[in-house]
């Protein structure tokens, strides 16, 4: 499979364009089309690396700004207790972080309850809370966009 093909693949997946919320010249992060915990993103490289050590030190500054980014956002949105960032690219070769917020007690948001069914122990991927429900997705999109500060970030 080529670079193309794989990255068109993994963003189609993620559904990366649709459900962005922020972009600097290296990442981008979007809404997690499967929410184990409110809130929960994909952050992604915006080119093709099959592994982390393909990552070069520009970029990785670039990743430190952008995780203040998330967490500043996720923070005054969700009000998480500590969040979780987990790279496994055990099906999807193409370097990207799951950003999983973590809850000590439920929360309201789009008239649904969320709960952490991992805490205080590791998050739950397989749980998908609220699967299927486009539009709290798209507004924990709009929720997460207007809490961003002007950073020299494009918010898409």
């Amino acid at each position: 499979m080529s670079d193309t093909t794989i990255m068109e693949s993994f963003k189609g997946k993620f559904r990366l364009d649709e459900l962005l919320i922020l972009r600097n010249d290296s990442w981008s992060w979007s809404v997690r089309p499967w929410q184990p915990t409110l809130g929960s993103g994909v952050l992604s490289l915006n080119r093709f690396a099959p592994r982390l050590s393909a990552v070069t030190p520009d970029e990785m500054k670039d990743l430190a700004a952008m995780i203040s980014a998330i967490e500043g956002g996720v923070r005054q949105v969700f009000n998480y207790k500590i969040m979780n960032y987990l790279i496994l690219m055990m099906v999807d070769h193409q370097v990207h972080v799951h950003v999983i917020p973590r809850y000590d007690t439920p929360r309201i948001f789009g008239g649904l309850t969320w709960v952490d069914n991992g805490w205080p122990g590791g998050a739950v991927m397989t749980d998908s809370q609220h699967e299927g429900n486009d539009t709290v997705l798209f507004e924990m999109q709009a929720a997460l966009k207007a809490a961003q500060s002007p950073s020299g970030y494009v918010a898409e």
